[in-house]
């Protein structure tokens, strides 16, 4: 390898904060970072499909800019001159906001930034464009009807995981280091357990969304919990424009993970709930459910109080969820005309027409189901500090499949461990655990109260660290 292609693979491997002190040292410049990462996007991504947009003229001129700061050492924000992705359903002002559907490829470009397209460039982000999803984010792969397969950068035969699918690709294929996705059954979590990522689907509410949806968040996904914590950093703040009536200010203290990281005393305070039956849905694989309670017993080993649990939520809970999200999709679905109708995708037009003759009062007793899951989830939690789990019941599925039953009558069988906590809005972090024989990365869910997104991170942190060689992802090339 030449030393100017070794720079080249060590600047797109490097996380955020390790560019930042790159920065301040000189030691090479944002332009520098933006030439070695477009140059990967060129090689990699006619493979792996992640971009719906590639805003490269923008990139360009915020990475100069913000190598003229650093050159004064005057940095706008703690991301300055950091590549930066946003999922497609996140608006940008001058690209359409498709849904990742043929039914909308002739959907208006956007005329305002949503929050978090807002909050990063302030910060001196530079965005690198535009990341693909499946049809109306109803999907936990990289399957649309708009853009074609995404495929994961671990082997192209495997899914992305979704419906962050693109953010999910580009990040383990070290198209930069911050990726921001949103959730509203594991949208987040999925793809990046799936491809080995560390992830957080924060706190109902600490992140704008506009528009603002019961269960859903915004956040990031990175190769480093640092790097999701100097995301958090950045996005956890209010929106200037008020669009989203539910958010809390809560200024959360997200520098913690970096300046006061967890160590093994810390940890022997924790009580850990070990969670790997869903009780709904797909059955975890044996070699999943392992995994995850081998990262119980590291946590054991460092003196915190470590107990298995039942399930979290009952099977209805999670029918009427299946209901709702149905009819959800339903009504968008309903209001297209026959040709655009005809264009979404087969497997989702099949899951929503489930919904299609079911009455108000069905509707109203599914929301009810879910505000029961909330209750539950949170009950079921409330005596430990965190509960461990699988990400997914099971690992990479082939990447043509929209889900991993491949059958829209079991669509949403496999988010039994993460959707709960969409609803009871308790966070939940992800960080890679292991791998399958067959070398399928295996994401650890790790869920919390309410607010306490920055211990939530310490703890996954820790883990990171403490997890066994074997567990650390090495990137694909």
């Amino acid at each position: 390898m030449s030393d100017i292609a070794r720079r080249s693979t060590d600047l797109v491997s490097m996380s955020a904060t390790e560019l930042l002190d790159g920065y301040a040292a000189k030691a090479f410049s944002p332009v520098e970072v933006l030439d070695a990462v477009e140059d990967r996007i060129d090689r990699l991504n006619p493979d792996l499909n992640a971009f719906y947009v590639r805003e490269q003229e923008l990139a360009r001129t915020l990475a100069r800019a913000s190598e003229r700061r650093w050159a004064r050492g005057e940095p706008t924000g703690p991301i300055d001159g950091v590549p930066i992705t946003l999922k497609e359903t996140l608006a940008t002002v001058g690209t359409p906001l498709p849904s990742g559907t043929a039914a909308l490829k002739d959907a208006p470009a956007q005329t305002l930034d949503s929050p978090v397209a807002a909050s990063t460039t302030a910060e001196g982000a530079v965005r690198l464009g535009k990341t693909v999803m499946p049809d109306y984010g109803m999907l936990s792969s990289g399957v649309s009807s708009l853009h074609g397969i995404s495929r994961s950068p671990w082997n192209r035969e495997w899914t992305t995981g979704g419906s962050s699918a693109g953010a999910s690709a580009a990040c383990a294929a070290r198209f930069g280091p911050l990726h921001i996705g949103s959730d509203i059954g594991g949208s987040i979590r999925l793809p990046a357990g799936w491809n080995g990522l560390a992830s957080l689907k924060p706190t109902f509410a600490i992140v704008p969304v506009d528009p603002p949806y019961i269960g859903r968040a915004v956040g990031p996904l990175c190769r480093t919990v640092g790097d999701v914590a100097v995301t958090m950093q950045v996005i956890a703040r209010p929106d200037p424009l008020l669009r989203d009536y539910t958010f809390q200010d809560r200024r959360l203290p997200w520098s913690a993970v970096r300046d006061a990281p967890f160590q093994d005393n810390d940890i022997a305070r924790l009580r850990i709930g070990i969670h790997t039956d869903a009780g709904w849905g797909m059955a975890t694989e044996p070699e999943v459910a392992r995994i995850v309670h081998d990262a119980g017993a590291i946590f054991e080993r460092a003196g915190a109080r470590v107990k298995p649990i039942g399930s979290i939520v009952a099977p209805e809970q999670l029918d009427m969820l299946d209901l709702f999200l149905r009819a959800r999709s339903w009504l968008d679905i309903k209001s297209l005309d026959r040709e655009a109708r005809e264009s979404v995708l087969p497997f989702i037009r099949d899951w929503v027409i489930g919904a299609a003759d079911h009455s108000a009062v069905d509707l109203i007793a599914a929301y009810q189901g879910i505000q029961a899951m909330r209750y539950a989830a949170i009950q079921a939690t409330k005596d430990y500090d965190v509960v461990l789990s699988p990400v997914a019941p099971v690992a990479a599925f082939p990447a043509h499949w929209p889900m991993p039953t491949n059958d829209p009558a079991t669509s949403l069988a496999h988010i039994g461990f993460t959707a709960p906590y969409n609803f009871s809005e308790q966070p939940a972090a992800t960080v890679n655990a292991g791998f399958t024989a067959d070398r399928r990365p295996v994401g650890l869910q790790l869920a919390a109260h309410r607010f306490d997104d920055v211990r939530l991170l310490q703890v996954a942190q820790w883990f990171e660290a403490a997890r066994p060689a074997g567990a650390v992802p090495v990137w694909p090339l």
